[in-house]
């Protein structure tokens, strides 16, 4: 055992920490690695170009890099931005599904009451304003999490932002559509094919973009 560790390598050991202590985007987990990797490797051949054994060079190399509690916090919020733009591109996408989802008289579970209710009529205004808002505010998102990360205060709060902005939009527009999947004359008296409809076109791409968002919260 002692052998084993007095051998190891300390730059791999560090960039294993340092993978264990991230989570999010696989893609940009592995830049970030990658990036790392290729500053400890130069910082290493430095070291050894001063008369360091390899050994020791890889020690100073590590200990000039960073503890990773100072380090992580850094890559975890570089992790939470591109998991914020991802959410904002998804929440963006089923936004814009959605008038076609739910365009009135199109489909069997759009054919509404030839007389409809105030009620339905308050719902599907909500559904309208909501869903421009939704959509709009994806936008806003997406490029507060590309052009306007050169901006500090905007890099700060994006990725908390851009979350809570996602949770909401999904809670909101998934109890207006069951109420609307619900309230067609297709499927009146028949709540579980309604709730198949909502929950194939709204609730399951929802739930999707609201996991992504959570995952947004805990990188924030």
């Amino acid at each position: 055992m002692s052998s084993a560790i007095s051998t190891a390598d300390p730059v791999e050991t560090y960039l294993d920490g340092l993978s264990r202590a991230l989570s999010g985007p696989g893609r940009r987990k592995a830049d970030l690695l990658a990036e790392a990797r290729d500053s400890l490797v130069d910082a290493t051949e430095a070291f050894e170009s001063d008369g360091l054994s390899p050994a020791n060079a890889k020690q100073q190399a590590v200990d000039d890099f960073g503890t990773l509690a100072d380090v992580v916090p850094g890559y975890r919020a570089e992790l939470g931005i591109a998991q914020g733009r991802r959410t904002a591109l998804m929440l963006c996408l089923v936004m814009l599904a959605q008038p076609i989802v739910w365009k009135q008289g199109v489909w069997a579970w759009t054919q509404q009451p030839e007389s409809p209710t105030a009620f339905i009529g308050i719902v599907n205004q909500l559904v309208m304003v909501v869903g421009s808002l939704a959509i709009l505010g994806s936008v806003l998102a997406l490029v507060g999490t590309g052009l306007g990360l050169r901006y500090p205060v905007v890099r700060d709060q994006a990725t908390r932002v851009t979350a809570l902005f996602a949770l909401v939009s999904c809670v909101t527009v998934s109890v207006m559509s069951i109420c609307l999947g619900l309230s067609s004359n297709e499927l009146h008296g028949s709540a579980p094919g309604g709730l198949l409809v909502v929950g194939t076109f709204v609730l399951l791409p929802l739930t999707i973009v609201g996991r992504s968002a959570a995952r947004c919260l805990r990188l924030a």
